[in-house]
Order: structure tokens, then C-alpha cells, then sequence
């Protein structure tokens, strides 16, 4: 199969910059967007990582975040545009082949890879061009690293394989459980898509409390970052999204599937931590809770985390 080849933003991406202010500056980083070159860095940082996310629609064709999980070497780079991953979704959650057979061949899909006790990540979206019972094989068409902002430091671990129970509690909305992860989550996956460009998973964090619960939804602050708006800018284009919650404590994984969009509102009104007058908003359509091996202790801020402002997060079940 040939890589797609895109160059440049996409409509939705250089209408947030527009509407942010920010096309200049933006401008200057369609470098990043030149095709992808998995070799070198990027193939010893991707070697050494043992935690990833997958995001990718289904057969139903809602999309999906889940993680991904081996011992370092299970993402392994095989040329410049090919990435070979040995795992796949865990059985009977969300993108889960029922048959064993894996990935679907020709599904579009973003992963990133985070190093969480080194504040480094990296993104790979591209097609699945192989698949099989034990991993995939992903042609990138896009790939490249991300600052260190608004990652907590963290050493993620896994538990044996033989201490997690293989159960998977399905719904259509936020439950008790699902509320009190999110209000005291500081870190979440957000998965997004656009029609032409494919999937992308990309990292969110705060301080705890910085995602809302709301009428049923949820709605989060979006922070100063590089200004490509590739995430918000997948949700003016399409609007799928995918969010996972990853319970350190517990080793839980919260799975939603929904709708979104971009809210605009006065720098500094209420709930705006990070001063963009931007904020995202959620509508899950589906939910899914599994149990994962990851495991952390001890977490150090990231240390120019925006204060919360009020509202504060709900901290009562629906």
C-alpha cells in the first residue's frame, strides 16, 4: 500500500488558528508535517517505551482510545514509515477483534507513545497495513514529538498478568465510578479524526479537577500549546472524539466514546484555566471500563500547571 502524502494543515486545523489568532505563528511549524521519518530518535525513543494508545474507529464506526501495553521493544520501527506493534486492544473492549484476527487492514489510526517519568511523547498516525492474532504494523503518515507540557511525572508499572480479572463493564453514560475517576483525573488520551487525514491520539493534563462534569458531559479548558490545533482542529472538522482515563491507583481504564465540540469564550471567564478562551466540550455516546496491569506511585505536578478557577469540578455522582 502507498502512504497518502498531505502537506500543510487541513481546513479544520487553519480554521482554529484563524480563529485563535495564531496563523503565523502556526505557519512557521508545517515543517512538522513533512513526511514522517521513524528512524533515528524516534526509533530508540518509540524501542524503549513499554506504554502506548491506540486510537481508531470500530465496526460500528465509533472511534476509540485504548492503551497499549508490552516490554520495551514491542513498538519497534522497521523503516522510515513503518511501525511494527506487538499488541493489540485488550479482549473484549473497546477495537477488540472478536475473531482474534486483530486490526482491521486499511483502518486509519493514531498512536502515541508517552514516557511519563521523562515528560517525552511521540505521535505515529497512518493506516494499519498488516494485522494479525499478536500485533499490527502501522504506515505513518504523519509522526512527531511533543513538548513536555502539562505531563505529571510519573513511573508507570504492571502488575502480572494472572492479578487483573478480563471483565469489561459496557454503558451510555457517566455512572458514579466514571465521575469520581474524571474529577480527580490530571491526565487523560484524547483521540480525534478527520474525514481526509486519519486518527490521532494526542495527551492532555492538569491539575486534578480540570476536566468538568456537566449534564451529563463533561467539558475541559484547552491550554497554551505549539498552536498546530491538530486535536481541536480534527473536532471542526468532524467531530468524533475519544477520551481514556487511566486510574493509576486502581489500574482502572475508562473508555468514552462521543461527540465533541470547540467552545469559544472570553479569555478569563470562568472555568478558563489557561487564559485561550477555548474550551472543548463532550457528549459521551458509549462507555466502556476495563481493567488494565498499569499501576503508579509517587507524581510530581507539572509545574506550570494552570490553577483551577471556578466552576470547580463536580465531586457528587450524577
Amino acid at each position: 500500500m502507498i502512504p497518502r502524502t498531505h502537506s500543510g494543515f487541513h481546513d479544520g486545523e487553519l480554521a482554529v488558528q484563524r480563529r485563535a489568532g495564531v496563523g503565523g505563528e502556526a505557519a512557521r511549524l508545517t515543517g512538522m508535517l513533512a513526511p514522517p521519518t521513524l528512524t533515528g530518535g524516534a526509533a530508540r525513543f518509540l524501542a524503549d517505551r513499554d506504554l502506548a494508545a491506540l486510537t481508531a474507529r470500530d465496526a460500528d464506526d465509533m472511534l476509540w482510545t485504548v492503551p497499549l501495553r508490552g516490554a520495551p521493544g514491542f513498538l519497534k520501527v522497521v523503516d522510515d514509515t513503518t511501525l511494527d506493534v506487538l499488541a493489540l486492544p485488550a479482549p473484549g473492549g473497546p477495537l477488540a477483534d472478536p475473531d482474534g484476527g486483530g486490526l482491521v487492514r486499511g483502518r486509519q489510526a493514531g498512536l502515541i507513545a508517552v514516557d511519563f517519568a521523562a515528560r517525552r511523547r511521540f505521535r505515529v498516525n497512518g493506516t494499519v497495513v498488516a494485522s494479525g492474532p499478536t500485533g499490527f504494523a502501522l504506515r505513518a503518515e504523519q509522526a512527531y514529538g511533543n513538548c513536555p507540557q502539562y505531563i505529571q511525572r510519573r513511573r508507570v508499572t504492571a502488575e502480572r498478568a494472572d492479578t487483573v480479572a478480563a471483565t469489561v463493564r459496557w454503558g451510555d453514560g457517566l455512572d458514579a465510578d466514571a465521575v469520581r475517576l474524571i474529577t480527580r483525573a490530571d491526565t487523560f488520551l484524547l483521540g480525534t479524526d478527520h474525514p481526509t487525514r486519519g486518527a490521532d491520539t494526542s495527551h492532555r493534563g492538569g491539575a486534578p479537577g480540570f476536566v468538568r462534569v456537566e449534564d451529563g458531559g463533561l467539558w475541559w479548558p484547552d491550554y497554551p500549546g505549539n498552536n498546530m490545533f491538530n486535536s481541536l482542529g480534527n473536532i471542526a472538522a468532524d467531530g468524533a472524539a475519544a477520551l481514556l482515563f487511566l486510574d493509576f491507583a486502581t489500574g482502572a481504564a475508562l473508555h468514552l466514546s462521543g461527540t465533541a465540540v470547540v467552545e469559544w469564550t472570553t479569555p478569563g471567564a470562568p472555568g478558563d484555566d489557561g487564559g485561550t478562551g477555548r474550551r472543548v466540550r463532550f457528549t459521551p455516546r458509549r462507555t466502556a471500563t476495563t481493567a488494565t496491569r498499569l499501576r503508579a506511585g509517587d507524581t510530581a505536578p507539572y509545574p506550570r500547571n494552570p490553577p483551577l478557577s471556578p466552576p470547580y469540578p463536580v465531586r457528587r455522582a450524577p
